[in-house]
């Protein structure tokens, strides 16, 4: 199923949220994968808060933004960067108030040097250091500076109008490079967003070996060595963007948009080896992992089953906190530490688990990642282009990401699966996560209803599901409490103003596993209208229902503008509808059966006498995690002629 704005884990999720919100169940803590920080105002991210269809609409614009980076011999450099945006309309008012600047705080230091309100009239108003707020990592939730140095300066800028502009010009100053003689840096803007004036330049030592290009319409205005410097300078102006039809980002490819990027790193390769130079010591067993390990695997001989319960014991006993790979945070903490605090991040996960493996003789490495919606990496090398570290283990040729909690041993997450990886063993080697196999998603729905004379219905629900919707639902529910579990009939059903009482149950969902059952059964008051209709489906909460593969067919026909993540599987519903005798049935939706490259979707509707028995399902061959435009338009339209079945309705008298 290609996807834009609803995907399919969004679709799961919101149906758990929807569940276990109704359930007032506190929602179980989750470790994600977090991008290296950038020290980037948030000039685009006011735009695009207010940003309409209409490029010629926008709120507010970008006058000037000046970047420039002098780098030392040793690989530290200094950013300076200036923005000018203006405000030409009160949507934009108060995202232009607010700018917020983060860094490294352990290894760069910042000084604003400007930052001011610029008048329609031509006065500065500047911000006064009141106006100022550093927040430090000891304020946030999930750990202490010890587990993230990243540091934010917020600035609100005073009596911001429309047709004011607000300025801010600062520098970051280095102590440390994130990897030693080493300086790399990409980055990009829309094409379809105003930009009066971009300039980039970069001051490196010509001693220091690199390459460089651009994207799109960035021009290079300079490449030149001036005694013992290499400068290279940038320019981009788009003044009068166009509209942007494209509405799915969900794979994005750096060099479809206007660009530059920067490097020292001959290769890949050159990346996942410099990393490894200072992950890899800290992978060590110490006796203290040693003793754990020997714990944990105590009576498993078989490598996978000693994998196994490393893993689950990494994943479900060590939280996430933390900056995974960016400036200040490319070597992972001691393993005692990781061990006192059961706290770490992407970094700690990944060296914890393999000293926890290498003390049971298990080969593992580690190898980086693009945790976003990267999935094929830039030509040019760029450190920041990957921002997660995972484990390989070679003699079971599996990776493993013990940071993304609630994932079984041998699965990934969807945000890992199906992309590029630097594998710190082998740096040169061009190797992938596997993607995921859509024929793994699967549900399975049996619901049985009784109607009562006034409307009234009694009910059961059976849910039965496979791979990753059943992965991501025994994360929803997990924390789920018996007590809240007794309400959960009375409340899902009361947020639409019904009265209701009934049970759920559940598999136990505490082990991580890919396949999970539910039933519930609910006696609702007065719940249809007498006489009425209605279109069938799902009664209770549903993470995968026939209707979710269809939604494509409700988005405008030029959505698909690029390729797409793509997520495939299959959704079988099963309907026993029984009326009472005093009600007649007089009109049931069609049968149908339709098929597009591979997906199919088939349903068939049966009265006898009173009682409507309804069997529909949906088979989408969707193979991700990417599938091309051409894939998702031909898709989308056979989701058109899927949804008026869905839509067709039951009616009775």
């Amino acid at each position: 199923m290609p996807t834009t704005t609803l995907r399919l884990l969004a679709a799961i999720a919101l149906a758990l949220a929807s569940a276990t919100a109704l359930a007032q169940t506190a929602a179980p803590a989750k470790a994600g994968t977090k991008p290296a920080s950038t020290a980037k105002p948030d000039v685009a991210g006011k735009l695009a808060a207010a940003q309409p269809e209409a490029a010629d609409e926008t709120p507010a614009r970008i006058e000037r933004q000046h970047i420039a980076y002098v780098v030392q011999a040793d690989g530290s450099y200094t950013e300076q960067r200036e923005s000018a945006l203006k405000v030409l309309q009160a949507p934009a008012i108060e995202r232009a108030k607010h700018e917020s600047i983060s860094y490294s705080a352990s290894i760069q230091t910042l000084d604003v040097t400007e930052a001011y309100t610029l008048k329609a009239d031509g006065r500065r108003v500047a911000v006064p250091k009141s106006n100022f707020q550093v927040e430090t990592n000891e304020g946030r939730a999930g750990g202490g500076p010890a587990f993230s140095d990243i540091a934010t300066t917020s600035l609100v800028f005073p009596d911001v109008e429309v047709g004011d502009t607000v300025v801010v010009n600062y520098t970051l100053t280095g102590k440390q490079p994130m990897f030693d003689r080493q300086f790399s840096v990409l980055d990009s803007v829309s094409a379809h967003s105003y930009q009066g004036d971009l300039k980039v330049r970069i001051d490196t030592p010509a001693s220091l070996w690199s390459q460089n290009r651009t994207f799109g319409a960035m021009k290079q205005v300079r490449d030149e060595t001036v005694g013992d410097r290499h400068i290279v300078e940038w320019t981009y102006q788009n003044r009068a963007p166009l509209k942007d039809m494209r509405k799915d980002y969900s794979v994005y490819k750096m060099e479809d948009f206007p660009g530059y990027a920067f490097s020292t790193f001959r290769s890949y390769g050159e990346i996942a080896k410099a990393y490894g130079e200072r992950a890899l010591p800290k992978a060590a067993p110490t006796p203290r992992v040693r003793k754990l390990a020997d714990e944990i695997a105590a009576g498993k001989k078989d490598q996978r089953e000693v994998a196994k319960a490393l893993y689950e014991w990494v994943s479900t006993n060590i939280q996430y906190a933390g900056n995974c790979i960016g400036l200040g945070a490319v070597v992972p903490r001691d393993q005692d530490f990781v061990l006192d605090n059961r706290i770490g991040d992407c970094k700690d996960h990944a060296t914890l688990l393999q000293a926890l493996l290498a003390a049971k003789d298990v080969p593992a490495t580690q190898a980086l990642i693009n945790a976003g919606s990267v999935y094929q990496l830039p030509d040019i090398p760029v450190a920041s282009s990957v921002n997660h570290v995972l484990n390989y283990l070679p003699g079971l040729d599996l990776y493993v990401d013990a940071t993304a909690k609630g994932i079984p041993f041998g699965d990934l997450a969807w945000a890992v699966a199906g992309k590029p990886v630097l594998r710190v063993d082998h740096p040169e080697l061009k190797a992938a996560t596997a993607p995921q196999s859509s024929t793994r998603n699967r549900q399975r729905m049996v619901t049985h209803m009784t109607v009562q004379e006034d409307g009234s219905v009694k009910g059961k629900v059976e849910v039965e599901l496979d791979g990753q919707p059943a992965i991501e639902t025994r994360a929803g529910l997990r924390e789920l409490r018996e007590k809240d579990a007794q309400e959960m009939i009375k409340k899902f059903f009361g947020t639409g103003g019904l009265s209701a009482d009934g049970s759920f149950t559940q598999d136990d969902p505490k082990a991580l596993l890919d396949k999970h059952r539910y039933s519930a059964q609910f006696e609702v008051k007065q719940m249809l209208p007498v006489p009425g209709a209605f279109a069938i489906g799902p009664v209770f909460f549903n993470p995968m229902p026939v209707s979710m593969f269809v939604t494509p067919a409700q988005y405008e026909d030029n959505v698909y503008q690029g390729d797409g993540i793509c997520i495939g599987g299959s959704s079988e519903e099963i309907y026993r509808i029984e009326f009472p005798a005093t009600m007649k049935v007089i009109a049931v939706p069609p049968n149908v059966r339709l098929e597009s490259d591979g997906s199919s979707y088939e349903a068939q509707y049966t009265l006898k006498g009173n009682v409507l028995e309804a069997r529909r399902v949906i088979v989408d061959a969707s193979q991700g995690p990417v599938c091309t435009q051409a894939f998702n338009r031909s898709y989308q339209q056979f989701a058109k002629k899927v949804l008026p079945n869905l839509k067709a309705q039951l009616v009775y008298q």
